[in-house]
């Protein structure tokens, strides 16, 4: 008998896989994503201290547009990258969470670029 694995544990354990592989530190700290049906959350993470640095959701008032979920994603990602630059960070490593570089998790990248963050 075949056992299927939900979609979350696949991508679960994808993310632990490129987890073992990145890490963010001081200088380029790690923008995670995760990306549910209804919202998109991003924090950029100091691993080494254990510490979020900044973070931005589509949850919030100001963010949430009604234009549509992309366009959701863009502005988290600008909103982020500007409370990264407050809190002193210019580069980061990014965490796609398991997800395919594309639809939102691609343009939340492209906001955060468009707000001034190196990728």
């Amino acid at each position: 008998m075949i056992t299927k694995h939900s979609r979350d544990a696949l991508r679960r354990k994808r993310h632990s896989r490129i987890r073992l592989r990145i890490a963010g530190d001081a200088d380029r700290p790690r923008l995670s994503i995760f990306r549910s049906t209804k919202f998109i959350y991003a924090q950029v993470i100091d691993d080494r201290s254990g510490r979020t640095l900044a973070s931005a959701s589509s949850r919030e008032a100001s963010l949430a547009t009604g234009a549509g979920k992309l366009d959701a994603a863009r502005s988290v990602g600008r909103a982020v990258a500007q409370r990264a630059k407050a809190a002193g960070v210019s580069a980061v490593v990014l965490d796609r969470g398991g997800y395919r570089y594309h639809g939102r998790v691609r343009s939340l990248a492209e906001g955060a670029r468009e707000g001034g963050l190196d990728l």
